[in-house]
């Protein structure tokens, strides 16, 4: 709900997650038990009242047992573009020129997701922006030799711990050694240690985005984050932020010439 859309004319958007909670490739009885477990865990996630080390415990139980779920559904590889295809998942308006910008400008985008990988890897590709610059930590699947899902690869990432203590992260920030500043975008507060690791870093821009219980959280999302967008489901000041500053590097580019 960062990169994709948190709802569409008043109806709520689907997660990498939801898009296969709610496809033809889960029964009916799993989809209730995923409800279930949603409907007990999220509103542990959103609390503002609990702290994160409280939350993180009912973070990794929900993930844990979501999985277990999904791979007793035994989903076949081959069907994932076709779910993701058939979902009502968007990416927030604008997603084009955020994508093709930072290709242009050979700009590393680093994705960090509590999601399933395959699905969001799927999304952005079917969407035709999954550029070479695209780097994706996220929970990939693990498929048998007969192409079905028998469990998910480690580590376990959930919403409180994107950062670079996941597998697959901490290399490739060794990668950005010369890249002093990131551009952190994110729509919770689990997302504010995604640049933990990166080295040598000096300037984080943060640019949250207050998808739900804006009333509740929205002092603490101002303490958090630089920028708070409330309810907005584009990516228009992002892409205003990354033209100012692009603008700003070609003039210190002429001026050094």
């Amino acid at each position: 709900m960062t990169l994709s859309r948190f709802s569409h004319s008043g109806k709520r958007c689907p997660s990498s997650y939801n898009i296969l909670d709610n496809s033809k490739v889960v029964s009916e009885e799993c989809r209730r038990q995923l409800t279930a477990l949603f409907n007990h865990y999220y509103p542990i996630e959103t609390d503002p009242q609990r702290p994160v080390e409280e939350k993180l415990p009912h973070m990794v139980e929900w993930w844990t047992r979501a999985h277990e779920l999904l791979c007793g559904q035994r989903i076949p590889r081959l069907q994932i573009a076709e779910v993701v295809r058939e979902s009502g998942a968007m990416l927030r308006e604008g997603y084009e020129t955020f994508f093709d910008t930072l290709h242009q400008h050979d700009i590393p985008l680093f994705i960090f997701s509590a999601g399933v990988g395959d699905v969001l890897e799927e999304v952005i590709r079917q969407r035709e922006v999954l550029h070479p610059n695209v780097h994706i930590v996220s929970n990939y699947m693990d498929f048998g030799d007969d192409g079905l899902l028998q469990g998910f690869k480690a580590p376990l990432i959930h919403i409180f711990n994107k950062n670079s203590s996941a597998g697959g992260s901490a290399s490739y920030f060794r990668q950005l050694q010369g890249r002093t500043n990131i551009l952190l975008l994110g729509d919770s507060l689990g997302d504010l240690s995604m640049a933990d690791g990166v080295p040598r870093v000096q300037d984080i821009l943060k640019v949250g985005f207050l998808n739900d219980k804006v009333e509740e959280q929205r002092e603490r999302y101002l303490d958090a984050y630089d920028v708070v967008l409330e309810n907005d489901e584009t990516l228009d000041v992002v892409n205003g932020l990354l033209r100012h500053v692009l603008s700003l590097a070609d003039s210190e580019d002429e001026r050094g010439s």
